[in-house]
């Protein structure tokens, strides 16, 4: 068994992992104690990597040699390796020299190795000479960064993760931290363990795990956060709180904010945000350090207060005042430059900070400098070798594919990441993908969405098997290492880059600034005038003039080398000299502007970008699921993940329900200005009135279906808004005004299976390629748990699960045709039709010799016109249980089971399979306070006790138990 230190691949925490491995082939993961980010620790995600590395699953879903569409929608024809960069470098060539070098967009992602975002960048800016290179970071942090720049003076978040144990108080905003950030959640139990006085507030719009840990939860209406932190400045300067000699001595234009934030009072926050003064105060109280029966009701100068944000405040129109709102407060109480205290974004990504550090952005250049800046670009210019870069800034990302859309942009190139997944307003999206004259998509996963719009597909490598660096949300670089070599023909992401420049760099007619048909050749331009270098061999040798382009830079860190990473994870800036890296930032008060002061920042509250109104009178807010990630196109393979959320839903009030005759599960349409899905409605009290919730997980992969156009249904993101903050350019993805209608659609389809290990996710591909032929249609994975009751004894199954409604009943052709990919068709299947109505019902059994099972099990089902059965045959089939009872009343409809069933339950605990009946079962039988009781479950049932991820949710059940006894 061989062993390797590396980094997770997903969110933004940076959890160090220890990868496991034998014969070539990754067979484990676990948390590496050694590192300061986790500590060994790992979330429900990370800690299911190894399951989608697995030989047979890179055979079904890894792109493993380059492809080729001859035309739009065709088949894809394999290429060598020469072949496809020839093509590629010749059609942009073509592109720039008949349109120029603005023609072409790059669109890479914060997955990227900090060396694969150098090179890109530096492919863009400084050979090709455009700055239409944007990064997924651009939905994710650029509202975060816009806010630290216009404050602080740099994109430098100032704390780091320790500081979570050194905080009185913790401020949680926008952000689902027990959902998105697992592992930093977890600190923050340990902080609450270590200090029962830590005062936490949350504020959210939904009750999330997060908010049902807190002392506090401020319940805001959504996208009112700005007016919710004016008002917290208004009572500090009310009642005396905030720091009149830091503000003197450090700061510089709070005069303009104090006349702003004299309109912000007690009232006008609970008008436009719906919370009471009494819970203002509160929050101010706990934020500005004032005990709660002080005597002179004065700050406690010892009091430290730690701010933590996300997407709830970065995903906005107004994300950079959000940002600068909240950033206002810390310099306003002195909360900054000190242990505990300090605002804290939290990042999404494994390297959007190294993204932001290398300038791969539209409105960057290298090392945080600033491309509006001469003296800037010139820095870059003479470390590149070349005369300048180019000055005006790029496309972002919602401009560059709405530039594709209009036929600005002739060519995308797409790297490690899904825009016809994640981007919003994906009507435009998909108009871009398929006007462009020319898309690239470099990718390690076939099954991503945007690969079915590429001409030309490049296999990429992936987590385990790519060696450089990542920057997590508190600074930290750390190594990330290969364990694995690469399968099949995929490249690393770099070495593609460097083989491109290449060949740019012959062809003639192209030059970086070129104009249209300017005939110099790039190739002379590069080597005889500037002398910019493209040929590197190695990653090392890229981050070493990364590095170098640090110095001086407020990332400094040119006292860092890939020998010490090996060792040691650093935290920047580390310059030359140092022993290590900087923990906290701005602890001498001096902050990164001109005048070393920082600067507090008058921004009005903007309403969202839509706002509810009579014909769209509800407000869709997108966030995590707690075991997946992103677009899914990783953790959408493992069908355990399924557990504790198996479906797309969207989450209503259950007034809303009633004033819409809902029941759970109703199919709706859910329709904004841009267009409509159709999702099953759940009710939740942990929303508001007029609020709705949908998971931003569910792209087309998993929620589809076709509109009365007869067009495909696109996910969640066929009605989320392009609508970005003026500053920042970041998307608002959290908030959309639509309007919810029940859907009529009564014949209904449920397909249920297990799957061969080998052609499950061929099979759930080629289901969701039928997806589009009904009106509805959800196609999920999901798991048994691995058998272990002493006679079976093996690794989980996978299944799939998919259903789908339609108006009218389709040809019963499609119907037969899933029959058939389900294995349905053979003589083993029982079978009842009733061609008239519209109906079918089809199961297959199985005999299981070969686990010692002698009892038939029920292996597959699809029943369609009439699908009131779900519930027991669902059941039936995914705990495994003996048909032996049952017979020919497989076949019967209705929702009571002709045989009594246990109930099955719904996973809480991924990590060890527990379900919700065994701990409402254990808790009802089980007496003591809650630290008791959660202990019961932890010693008895083992939940909890893996990644902890689980552990809210507990609480939560608990405190229920607890109300109703």
């Amino acid at each position: 068994m061989k062993e390797t230190r590396s980094t997770c691949p997903y969110c933004g925490v940076g959890c160090g992992v220890i990868i496991e491995s034998k014969g070539g082939h990754i067979t484990g993961v676990r948390g590496d104690p050694a590192h300061p980010a986790n500590f060994g620790r790992l979330c429900s995600k990370g800690s299911t990597l190894h399951l989608t590395a697995s030989p047979v699953m890179a055979e079904q879903t890894r792109l493993l040699q380059p492809m080729r569409r001859l035309v739009r929608g065709g088949s894809l024809q394999p290429m060598a390796w020469d072949n496809a960069m020839q093509l590629a470098s010749q059609t942009l060539a073509s592109i720039v020299r008949a349109h120029g070098p603005d023609a072409l967009g790059f669109y890479v992602s914060g997955q990227l190795l900090t060396e694969d975002y150098y090179v890109f960048n530096k492919l863009a800016k400084g050979l090709l000479g455009t700055n239409n290179i944007d990064t997924n970071s651009r939905l994710c942090m650029s509202s975060a960064v816009a806010g630290y720049k216009l404050t602080l003076g740099a994109d430098a978040p100032p704390a780091c993760y320790d500081d979570v144990m050194h905080a009185n108080c913790l401020f949680i905003a926008g952000s689902n931290a027990a959902y998105a950030h697992p592992i930093l959640f977890r600190r923050i139990e340990d902080a609450r363990a270590k200090n029962p006085n830590l005062k936490i507030i949350v504020a959210d719009p939904r009750r999330t795990d997060t908010a049902s840990s807190a002392d506090l939860h401020l319940q805001l209406q959504p996208g009112t956060d700005v007016t919710l932190f004016h008002g917290m400045l208004h009572v500090m300067l009310a009642e005396g709180w905030v720091d009149t000699a830091y503000i003197a001595a450090h700061t510089e234009g709070f005069e303009a904010l104090q006349t702003l934030v004299a309109y912000y009072t007690p009232a006008r926050v609970q008008e436009v945000c719906g919370i009471t003064p009494e819970q203002l105060l509160q929050a101010t109280r706990w934020f500005a350090g004032v005990p709660p029966h002080s005597a002179n009701n004065a700050p406690d100068p010892a009091w430290r207060t730690l701010s933590l944000y996300c997407q709830g405040l970065n995903q906005s129109s107004s994300g950079t005042a959000k940002n600068a709102s909240l950033i206002n407060l810390h310099l306003a109480t002195a909360q900054i430059g000190k242990a505990g205290a300090g605002p804290f974004s939290l990042t999404g990504q494994p390297n959007a900070m190294g993204g932001r550090e290398v300038g791969g952005l539209a409105n960057l250049i290298s090392a945080h400098r600033d491309m509006s800046k001469p003296e800037h670009r010139a820095e870059v210019a003479a470390l590149w070798g070349i005369a300048d870069v180019p000055s005006k800034p790029g496309k972002t990302a919602v401009e560059m594919f709405e530039a594709a859309a209009d036929g600005e942009i002739k060519a995308l190139w797409i790297a490690c990441t899904n825009p016809a997944q994640s981007m919003p307003d994906q009507a435009t999206v998909r108009r871009a993908l398929e006007r462009a004259e020319f898309v690239v998509v470099q990718e390690a996963f076939a099954t991503a969405e945007t690969c079915a719009f590429a001409d030309l597909l490049l296999p990429a490598t992936t987590w385990g098997e790519k060696e450089g660096t990542v920057t997590n949300s508190e600074r930290r670089i750390t190594r990330v290492r290969a364990a694995v070599p690469a399968p099949g023909q995929a490249r690393h992401d770099w070495q593609i880059v460097v083989d491109l420049a290449a060949r740019l760099a012959e062809e003639p007619g192209v030059t970086a600034h070129a104009t249209p048909n300017n005939a110099s050749s790039l190739g002379h331009l590069n080597n005889a005038q500037h002398g910019l270098h493209m040929a590197y061999t190695s990653p090392e040798e890229i981050w070493v003039e990364h590095r170098e382009s640090t110095r001086g830079r407020d990332l400094d860190i040119t006292g860092l080398s890939y020998a010490h990473l090996e060792n040691t994870p650093e935290q920047w800036p580390m310059r030359e000299g140092a022993a290590q890296g900087q923990a906290r930032l701005y602890e001498d008060s001096v902050f990164a502007t001109a005048n070393g002061r920082a600067k507090f920042a008058a921004l009005p509250y903007v309403p969202t970008a839509e706002v509810r109104e009579s014909r769209f009178p509800f407000s869709l807010n997108t966030g995590r699921l707690r075991d997946q990630w992103h677009g899914m196109t990783r953790t959408g393979l493992v069908g355990k993940l399924f557990g504790h959320v198996a479906e797309p839903v969207v989450q209503l009030h259950p007034d809303d329900m009633a004033r819409l005759s809902l029941t759970e599960g109703s199919l709706v349409h859910v329709t904004s200005k841009r267009g409509s899905i159709v999702v099953p409605a759940q009710a939740s009290s942990d929303l508001g009135a007029h609020q709705a919730f949908i998971a931003m997980h569910w792209g087309p992969a998993f929620l589809s279906g076709r509109d009365h156009q007869n067009k495909p249904l696109a996910g969640v993101n066929a009605i989320t808004t392009s609508a970005y903050c003026p500053s920042s350019k970041q998307p608002e993805l959290k908030h959309a005004a639509v309007k919810v209608l029940k859907a009529e659609l009564p014949w209904t389809l449920l397909a249920v299976a297990w799957l061969p290990e080998h052609k499950a996710q061929t099979i759930l591909q080629a289901l969701r390629a039928r997806m589009v032929q009904f009106e509805f249609a959800s196609c999920v994975p999901f798991s048994g748990d691995a058998p272990d009751n002493g006679i079976i004894q093996g690794p989980a199954r996978q299944g799939v699960l998919m259903r789908a409604a339609c108006s009218e009943a389709p040809d019963m052709a499609l119907v037969h045709d899933m029959e058939q990919l389900l294995g349905l068709s053979g003589s083993d299947s029982l079978r009842y039709v009733d061609a008239k109505r519209s109906q079918l019902r089809s199961i297959r059994l199985q005999h299981s010799e070969a686990n010692k099972v002698h009892d038939p099990q029920l292996e597959a089902f699809i029943i369609a016109g009439d699908t009131s059965a779900e519930t027991w045959l669902k059941a039936l089939l995914q705990t495994q249980a003996s048909t032996q009872e049952y017979g020919r009343r497989l076949l019967m409809t209705g929702s009571k089971p002709p045989v009594a069933l246990v109930d099955a339950g719904i996973t809480v605990c991924s990590c060890v399979g527990v379900k919700d009946v065994a701990i409402r079962n254990h808790l009802k039988i089980y007496q003591g306070d809650s630290a008791q009781r959660l202990a019961s479950l932890q010693g008895t049932l083992k939940c909890g006790t893996q990644c902890g991820s689980c552990v809210p949710e507990l609480r939560r059940m608990i405190q229920l138990t607890e109300s109703t006894t």
